[in-house]
């Protein structure tokens, strides 16, 4: 952030405050009295915070006023498609002072960053090192990726404040590679607009709950009270991860360009979002346990509700259970495959007029629920889940490791037993071993949470019954 940046935001917050202020005193005034014991208490607090942010605006104002007169003006921008025989520049040079360099920083699609770091740690085989030197000579314009492998040492501790600010620009370019991926999955887009979030919370918890409610009876003077007794349980998100391995060879990492660095990305990216979305809705995935350990979909245990052909007749059966267990619509999404959307775009009634004109093939909303769209949910399926009632633990980091001496088994299944030709050694056949991996779990909190519909094919586009089949 720079000074002028600090100011603004200065300001902006001294303003908030001074308004803070106003309001306290005009509230007293309102009311023709003197400020109460708490009222005076807020407004020096707030009195106090305004002071010290005008000494702090005092003093950045000065600080960039000192550097103002002590700025050098640019000689001149030197591009670096620019010509050497520019007279101004070969002047420059002539007396020894060369021109000042203003490069500008491209603005590169998500997760290029992330990948380039990967590629130059690749590039070096685990040594910091050859991976500085590779990303100084093939990404010397990437400002954030050079400041990351400065501060990628052997050591260190987190009272040096130099060595605590680069660690943020890593974090700051691993989220850059979250954001690519996220939006792209169903979990992604929930939470998003007004796409409701799911309920969150920390790995390796454990929530009570109730299963059963306890029931009161109305009794008359001098009558037995009844008994009466809840059930309840408990809920647990264990740790469980999503993994995946891709293999490349060196020559594709040391001579990257731009597109060897979009594949990579998407390689790792595809492979964590293709599970996390199956995983997240396929009827089939039940909950595993010890090599395997994952949960199981939303949809695991719930009885599937075959489609009738008439859309209206369909989305009411979805809801018969929501409203029969007083679920908060609040958090209400449907959740479908992108041609069963795009049907729905296209469905008239009589009068042509289109039945969901808030829907598209890539989401939007029927009568206010909003819809998501992923490619991997099964072909005729439609869901209902309420967000708030389903549980999601999620670090929200990915996490990247390379390897060039380990012996791979280059196989998608990790229970297949391997042939010899599968068995692969890294350094042997000049290969590298990337794994990304991500942790994250979910749970319904209620099993009423879901209900869904299969064999979904609404009418055709072009019919005019409203929708029917």
């Amino acid at each position: 952030m720079t000074i002028q940046e600090q100011l603004e935001k200065l300001r902006a917050t001294r303003d908030a405050q001074q308004k803070k202020l106003n309001e306290v005193a005009q509230k007293s005034m309102d009311e023709s009295r003197s400020m109460d014991t708490g009222e005076k208490e807020e407004f020096d607090s707030i009195e106090d915070q305004i002071k010290s942010l005008d000494d702090d605006i005092d003093r950045l104002t000065r600080l960039l006023a000192v550097q103002a007169k002590s700025a050098v003006p640019a000689a001149q921008i030197v591009q670096e498609n620019g010509s050497a025989t520019d007279p101004k520049r070969a002047a420059g040079a002539a007396s020894g002072k060369g021109p000042a360099l203003i490069h500008s920083r491209r603005n590169e699609e998500q997760g290029i960053g992330f990948a380039r770091f990967a590629m130059a740690m690749y590039a070096g085989k685990g040594d910091v090192s050859s991976a500085k030197a590779f990303a100084d000579n093939t990404f010397r314009d990437d400002v954030r990726l050079n400041e990351i492998m400065k501060a990628a040492v052997a050591a260190g501790n987190t009272t040096d404040p130099s060595w605590a600010g680069n660690l943020v620009q890593y974090q700051n370019l691993s989220s850059e590679f979250v954001d690519f991926l996220r939006p792209r999955t169903i979990i992604g887009q929930l939470g998003q607009g007004n796409v409701p979030g799911l309920r969150r919370v920390p790995f390796n918890v454990r929530i009570p709950g109730k299963t059963a409610k306890g029931r009161a009876q109305w009794v008359g003077e001098g009558f037995r009270k009844p008994v009466t007794k809840s059930g309840y349980d408990a809920t647990e998100l264990k740790w469980a991860k999503i993994a995946g391995i891709s293999v490349i060879t060196e020559e594709l990492a040391r001579f990257s360009d731009p597109s060897i660095q979009i594949l990579v990305r998407d390689d790792l990216s595809d492979a964590v979002i293709e599970r996390m979305d199956e995983d997240f809705v396929d009827p089939a995935k039940a909950a595993a346990t010890g090599a395997g350990l994952s949960p199981a979909s939303i949809t695991n245990g719930v009885t599937a509700i075959p489609s009738t052909g008439d859309v209206y007749a369909d989305i009411q059966a979805l809801w018969a259970t929501a409203d029969d267990t007083n679920l908060p619509v609040s958090s209400a999404v449907y959740i479908t495959d992108s041609a069963t959307a795009r049907r729905l775009s296209g469905l008239r009634n009589p009068l042509m007029a289109r039945e969901f004109p808030n829907v598209s093939m890539t989401g939007g909303d029927i009568d206010g629920v909003p819809l998501v769209v992923s490619n991997y949910v099964p072909s005729g399926m439609f869901i209902l889940a309420f967000a708030s009632e389903i549980y999601l633990a999620d670090d929200g980091v990915v996490t990247i490791d390379v390897s060039r001496e380990a012996t791979i088994i280059m196989d998608d299944d990790a229970n297949a037993t391997p042939t010899i030709a599968q068995i692969q050694s890294m350094f042997q056949t000049n290969q590298l071993a990337i794994r990304a991996e991500r942790f994250v779990n979910w749970k319904k909190r209620r099993p009423q949470a879901v209900s869904y519909l299969t064999g979904v094919e609404w009418g055709n586009p072009v019919d005019a019954g409203g929708g029917g089949g």
